[in-house]
């Protein structure tokens, strides 16, 4: 049950651009708009997912509320701190408590450094631990995320992915945070390995009290996984609810879109995709009014000149749509 009020991460109106260059003397020319004014709380203890097609900056946004990619504009409060107005020492303090699962299990290990390393390296960064002490947290956090403290001495190539990303994890958890970025943490690994590690999330999230974001474009592992879901598109939110209300009752012509291509199980079952016209927009032009409009079967004539915000339809449903 969540507190009243009981948001451990808040973003407001944050924006991430990246400079596009061009020319013999590399001028600024445009600004590709990554994140484009988002809107986003984290409840305590809960898992928020964040779904949306390749490209339309949901890794972006993971990685700008940890300070890892530096904002344009907006806000990020965790626990009522402000996270970019940090200096340098409170910062170090901050990223104690918020960590990142990475998406991609080998990319992210160094292949020269052993396990105990990898896992160890927080702690000897923020001086936690060092020698024996260090050794035996590090085989600590192995067990935890179901590996023998045996590995210890081994190299990230001696292990299989999903073995790989139980490393992470646990480097992940060496300094006991209470906030974890998950970029698509399963996306790279077999399905018969993926339903292990969200076991393994949901298992630390009831031990340890964390609270997650969850990035993922599987809409099937997101239903059962998240408490609530919200949907990018081109840098922005355009809807968002409970994981149960949204995949029973989506309002948003790009969620159903996203919905229809999910596959079902039972082939006797036929299901009909809504696929979209044309392809997504340049995010270093968007087109004015609503994101989704030249694609949208339902626009209208406002929905090309006004951008539509975020309004609540009913409780604790948020759509950004002029046709709800």
């Amino acid at each position: 049950m969540v507190e009243p009020n009981g948001q451990i991460l808040r973003v407001k109106g944050l924006k991430t651009y990246f400079p596009v260059r061009r020319g013999v003397f590399s001028r600024i020319r445009g600004w590709v708009r990554a994140v484009d004014g988002v809107d986003l709380d984290i409840p305590r203890g809960q898992t928020v997912g964040l779904v949306g097609e390749s490209g339309c900056g949901k890794t972006t946004l993971g990685r700008t509320v940890l300070r890892l990619i530096p904002a344009t504009a907006g806000e990020v409060w965790f626990e009522d701190e402000a996270v970019f107005e940090a200096n340098h020492a409170r910062m170090r303090q901050l990223r104690r408590q918020m960590q990142i699962i990475f998406q991609d299990p080998i990319g992210s290990l160094n292949p020269r450094m052993t396990v105990e390393n990898i896992v160890g390296e927080p702690l000897k960064v923020h001086g936690l631990a060092r020698g024996r002490v260090l050794r035996e947290k590090a085989a600590n956090l192995l067990e935890r995320v179901g590996l023998s403290h045996r590995f210890l001495n081994r190299y990230p190539h001696e292990f299989s992915g999903g073995q790989r990303q139980r490393i992470g994890i646990a480097r992940a958890l060496a300094l006991e945070p209470r906030f974890i970025v998950c970029d698509e943490p399963v996306s790279a690994l077999d399905v018969s390995i993926q339903s292990q590690i969200l076991n393994l999330l949901a298992d630390l999230q009831d031990q340890l009290g964390l609270s997650y974001l969850f990035i993922a474009h599987n809409l099937a592992v997101v239903e059962h996984f998240c408490d609530e879901v919200a949907v990018m598109y081109l840098g922005q939110i355009v809807e968002r609810a409970e994981a149960v209300e949204l995949y029973r009752k989506p309002l948003h012509p790009y969620t159903r879109t996203l919905l229809s291509a999910v596959p079902v199980p039972d082939p006797r079952i036929k299901k009909e995709r809504e696929v979209p016209s044309g392809d997504v927009a340049d995010a270093s032009n968007p087109p004015a009014g609503c994101p989704f409009q030249p694609r949208c079967p339902l626009a209208e004539e406002r929905c090309q000149a006004e951008h539509p915000r975020l309004r609540e339809i009913s409780p604790g449903h948020f759509v950004a749509c002029w046709r709800k």
